[in-house]
């Protein structure tokens, strides 16, 4: 953000500022703070302004001295500081209303807004790559989704800066529209309605209401990106008084102000694949080629996605294809494939985990391993497969139908137990019904998995390793791709 006052500050947030005693200045509080809004003492710059966030493990007010020796000056907090404080009621709030100043002080910034039970980070992330060959672009690393990482992004815009991707999460309803309000969008994209939070929503008609807040919140003039291979995304049309602009794969999309698609999708090696990108709208019908650099068939619609939300800001269509193929992967631990100087190749997609994403996931693995055994003929697919949370009453039937998918596939199943409710058992119920002989195994630590396969991985083969983000299932793909012991919990790649 620019720099601007510690009193514009407060009157921004709605808050007063609190000077620690015998401090106050006799300019009457014209410290300037900025351009860095953190969370993360550790993070903190020269000029920058501190969000003492409480948390369940730990309080940022206790970390104000340690933001002011990496050159914090101002805290954003809920009580009085050893720095000077702007204090609110609520720490969150308030730097939600900081993310609104500053999208909406910024001249010229068109905001698009990414949500969906799948493949948010990652189209967010080829989304971003199309934009930045256009024009200045402010997106999240990782996923930075709440009402936390959404304005913490937003304060990352500056003078100049001409898009803003805001991914969009929600633990339920009402959740988007409330982070449509911090950031709001001109363009809207709708993934898909998936299994995803079923616990929290109950039901996908349940999520297709807290998804389809993002195109209730946009202007006439805005555009809805829909996937029209979504019965429920498709639906979204009728809640929405922007432009439509409907996307697929394999086959054009029903009628709509805009049509986005991809033709003639076929491998391109590696588990990648190239297609045929094409677009019709008010300046006729135009294609261009895509290859991708991204694992799995499952890309092509992040890809597309990305395409439409692109062309809805301006972006020619062959600019847009060819940024896509030049993208490449940012988000950590999404389809990360490392090749072992031994020739194993682990694939790690440890980030999170739901019943849609691991059938992408296992459908890539499958297809690695196919190319694998070309070189190697006795290449085999291990699947590394921990809980999936969040699902609710069909956790079982989820994680037995997986195991069962996975040893259709021919996979050797590891699973992870990490919880009490003993979900990886269901992993092992499912492959042990399904035809074949596939083994499947569980275990209830990480260290457990790497002790298991150090040793017994040969050229070629590929293990996927996949799970709920709290099972942390990355520190063992890291183990495995270094062929030792398990880094300590947390680790970050």
């Amino acid at each position: 953000m620019r720099r601007r006052s510690v009193d514009e500050l407060a009157e921004q947030v709605g808050g007063r500022v609190v000077w620690p005693e015998g401090r106050e200045p006799a300019d009457g509080g014209r410290l300037s703070v900025g351009p860095d809004v953190v969370t993360d003492s550790r993070r903190a710059t020269p000029g920058a302004l501190f969000v003492a966030l409480p948390g369940e493990h730990a309080d940022g007010h206790d970390y104000v001295l340690a933001a002011a020796a990496a050159g914090a000056v101002a805290v954003l907090g809920s009580r009085p500081t050893e720095l000077p404080t702007v204090v609110v009621d609520d720490v969150a709030a308030g730097l939600g209303r900081l993310g609104r100043a500053v999208v909406l002080g910024t001249p010229g910034l068109t905001v698009v807004g990414i949500t969906g039970s799948s493949g948010k980070t990652s189209t967010k992330d080829l989304l971003a790559q199309v934009l930045e060959d256009a024009g200045p672009c402010v997106s999240p690393p990782n996923s930075l989704n709440t009402e936390v990482g959404v304005p913490l992004t937003a304060t990352r815009v500056e003078d100049g800066t001409r898009y803003l991707v805001s991914e969009m999460g929600a633990r339920g309803i009402g959740h988007i529209r409330y982070l449509c309000q911090l950031t709001p969008p001109h363009v809207g994209v709708v993934l898909n309605v998936g299994t995803a939070h079923l616990g929290e929503f109950g039901d996908r008609d349940a999520v297709a209401t807290a998804k389809g807040e993002l195109v209730e919140s946009l202007p006439a003039s805005g555009w809805a990106v829909l996937n029209a291979d979504d019965h429920r995304v498709l639906g979204m049309r009728e809640r929405t008084s922007a432009q439509i602009s409907l996307f697929a794969v394999d086959a054009r999309p029903p009628a709509a102000d805009r049509q986005v698609w991809a033709e003639q999708v076929a491998p391109a090696g590696a588990g990648r694949y190239r297609f045929l990108l094409r677009c019709a709208d008010e300046l006729g019908e135009r294609s261009a080629p895509v290859t991708l650099a991204g694992l799995g068939r499952h890309q092509v619609a992040n890809a597309v996605a990305a395409a439409a939300a692109a062309l809805a800001v301006g972006v020619g269509l062959a600019e847009v294809a060819a940024s896509l193929s030049a993208a490449g992967p940012r988000s950590h631990w999404r389809m990360e494939l490392t090749e072992r100087p031994d020739g194993v190749l682990v694939l790690n997609d440890a980030y999170n985990a739901n019943p849609d994403s691991m059938r992408a996931a296992l459908a890539a693995a499958t297809e690695l391993v196919t190319e694998s055994r070309t070189r190697h003929p006795g290449a085999r697919l291990v699947a590394v497969l921990g809980d999936m949370l969040e699902l609710g009453e069909v956790a079982q039937q989820e994680h037995r139908a997986l195991g069962a998918l996975a040893a259709a596939a021919g996979a050797e199943l590891v699973a992870i137990g990490a919880h009490a409710d003993d979900l990886a058992a269901g992993f092992a119920e499912g492959a042990d019904s399904a035809p074949g002989d596939a083994a499947a195994t569980v275990l209830g630590t990480r260290d457990e998995v790497v002790a298991l396969l150090t040793g017994r991985l040969s050229p070629g083969d590929v293990v996927l390793v996949k799970a709920s983000r709290a099972c942390e299932l990355q520190t063992v793909a890291s183990a495995l791709a270094r062929g030792g012991s398990t880094p300590p919990t947390g680790e970050s790649t």
